[in-house]
C-alpha cells in the first residue's frame, strides 16, 4: 500500500461541504451591518430571506446588493512540515430583491445567494501530503481549491391577517455549485519513481423547499418574528477524475476509466429563527437574534459512482462516504441602527457563530470554525433611492486537532472579511 498513496487518505479533505463559514447568513447590506439579528424588524426587500412576513406593510420597490467575502486562512501541521497560508481569493456574489405591495398583501420576488465560499492553497505549500517519506518528494504541482456556491429564486406572499399579525411565505429553489481539485494518488512511474496524479470534480444540482415567517407587533415600540426554513435537499450530479484510476485498478485486476459521473445528495439543514424588535426612541432600533440550524442532520454523505469499478473500489474502503457527524448550533446576535438624521442612519451588530463540524470531522478545504464577529454599515436616503453599505469581520478561534480517522490534523485558523453594497428603490 506503500507505492499507491492516495483513495483513503487524501479524500478526507473533501467532507465538509457546509461548514458556518460557507453560510452567508447575514443577506443584504443592511442586516449585514446590523449583524444580522433581522427576524423580527424584516422591513427591507431582503424580509424574503429573513422573514418573508416582513413583505407586508412595506413600499413596493427593488433592492439591489453584492457582497465580497474575502478569507484569511492557516494550516500548520509540524509532524508534516506543513505551514500553509490559504490563497487570499474573493469570493463575490450578487443580490436581488424586488416587492409589489397591494393593499394587505404583498408579491415579492428574491435572487440571492444563501451559501457561498471556497479555500485555495498553493500545491508546493502541501506538497508533503504528496510525498512517500524516503522515496518521493512529492509534486509541488498538484492543486488544492474547493468552490460552492448557491443560489436561491424565492418567490413571496405576505399578508397582514390583523393590524398587528402578518403571515409570509416563500418557496426556495436552490441551483446548487460544487467544484473541488486536490491530490488524487501516487504510483510507480516504472523507472523507479513515482508520478503524483489530480483529482478534480465538478457537479450541480437542484433543490426545493419554502420559507414561513410570522410578525406580531406588541406595540409601536415593540415587533416579535419567528421564521421557519425547511431543509432543502439538492441532488447534485457531476463527473469526476482521477488520472490513476485506470492504474490502481489494473493493479488489482480490474478495468476502470479516468472518470466517472456521479451522483451525491447534499441537504440544507432546518433554520429556525426568533427575533425581537425594539425602537426605543424614534432615532434608536435595537434588535435581538436567536437562530438555530440542524447540522445534526448531516451525518454523512454518500457518492454514488456510475463507473462500476469506481464503485467498487471506493465502496470497498469507505471513501465512497463523507463523514461529518455535525452537532446543531445556535447563533446569537444583536444588531442597532441609529437615526443620525432621517436621512442618514449608522449601524452596527455582533454575532457568535460556533463550528458545526467537530475536530474528528475538520479539514482544510472546507474550514469551520467558532467566530465572534463584529459588523458595521450606514445607509443614506435621497428621495425614494437608498443606499447602504454594510461590513462584518469573522475572528476565528484557532483549533488545534488531533489525528482521528476522518480528519486532517493540526492547527486550523480562519478570519473572514466581508462588505456589501446595495441601492434602492421605493415606487
Amino acid at each position: 500500500m506503500k507505492k499507491i498513496f492516495c483513495v483513503s487518505v487524501v479524500l478526507l479533505i473533501s467532507i465538509g461541504l457546509f461548514a458556518n463559514g460557507l453560510s452567508l447568513n447575514s443577506i443584504g447590506p443592511r442586516a449585514l451591518g446590523m449583524g444580522g439579528a433581522f427576524v423580527g424588524l424584516a422591513d427591507d426587500g431582503s424580509a424574503i430571506y429573513w422573514n418573508p412576513a416582513g413583505l407586508a406593510g412595506q413600499a413596493s420597490g427593488i433592492n439591489i446588493s453584492g457582497v465580497d467575502i474575502i478569507p484569511f486562512g492557516n494550516y500548520k501541521y509540524d509532524a508534516a512540515g506543513v505551514d500553509a497560508d490559504q490563497v487570499k481569493n474573493n469570493y463575490a456574489s450578487p443580490d436581488v430583491f424586488a416587492s409589489y405591495s397591494m393593499g394587505k398583501m404583498a408579491f415579492g420576488l428574491g435572487l440571492y445567494v444563501p451559501a457561498g465560499l471556497g479555500a485555495e492553497y498553493e500545491g508546493e505549500d502541501l506538497q508533503a501530503f504528496t510525498a512517500i517519506p524516503g522515496a518521493y518528494a512529492g509534486d509541488p504541482n498538484i492543486e488544492w481549491m474547493s468552490l460552492i456556491g448557491v443560489v436561491s429564486i424565492s418567490p413571496s406572499f405576505a399578508y397582514q391577517v390583523t393590524d398587528k399579525w402578518t403571515l409570509g411565505v416563500a418557496g426556495n429553489v436552490y441551483y446548487g455549485m460544487f467544484d473541488m481539485k486536490r491530490f488524487g494518488a501516487n504510483l510507480p512511474d516504472g523507472t523507479g519513481g513515482y508520478t503524483s496524479y489530480q483529482y478534480d470534480e465538478s457537479s450541480t444540482g437542484l433543490g426545493y423547499g419554502a420559507t414561513i415567517g410570522t410578525m406580531y407587533k406588541f406595540s409601536d415600540k415593540v415587533n416579535l418574528g419567528f421564521t421557519y426554513r425547511s431543509p432543502v435537499t439538492v441532488n447534485m450530479s457531476g463527473t469526476a477524475e482521477n488520472g490513476a484510476m485506470p492504474l490502481i485498478a489494473g493493479s488489482m485486476g480490474m478495468v476502470a476509466a479516468c472518470e466517472s459521473d456521479f451522483d451525491r445528495e447534499v441537504t440544507w439543514p432546518t433554520w429556525i429563527a426568533g427575533g425581537i424588535a425594539c425602537t426605543p426612541t424614534d432615532k434608536l432600533t435595537l434588535t435581538f437574534d436567536l437562530q438555530w440550524s440542524d447540522w445534526k442532520a448531516l451525518d454523512k454523505l454518500v457518492t454514488e459512482y456510475d463507473d462500476l469499478t469506481w464503485a467498487t473500489i471506493l465502496g470497498v474502503s469507505g471513501d465512497n462516504e463523507f463523514i461529518l457527524n455535525w452537532e446543531s448550533k445556535t447563533q446569537v446576535r444583536l444588531g442597532m441602527e441609529y437615526k443620525v438624521k432621517p436621512c442618514f442612519s449608522l449601524r452596527s451588530g455582533w454575532y457568535y457563530d460556533p463550528a458545526p463540524a467537530p475536530d474528528e470531522t475538520l479539514n482544510i478545504l472546507f474550514p469551520s470554525g467558532t467566530y465572534s464577529v463584529v459588523t458595521g454599515g450606514c445607509g443614506y436616503m435621497l428621495g425614494n433611492f437608498s443606499l447602504d453599505f454594510g461590513t462584518e469581520y469573522l475572528f476565528g478561534a484557532e483549533r488545534n486537532v488531533a489525528a482521528a480517522e476522518h480528519n486532517m490534523p493540526g492547527k486550523h485558523s480562519i478570519d473572514i472579511f466581508a462588505f456589501a453594497l446595495g441601492v434602492g428603490y421605493k415606487f
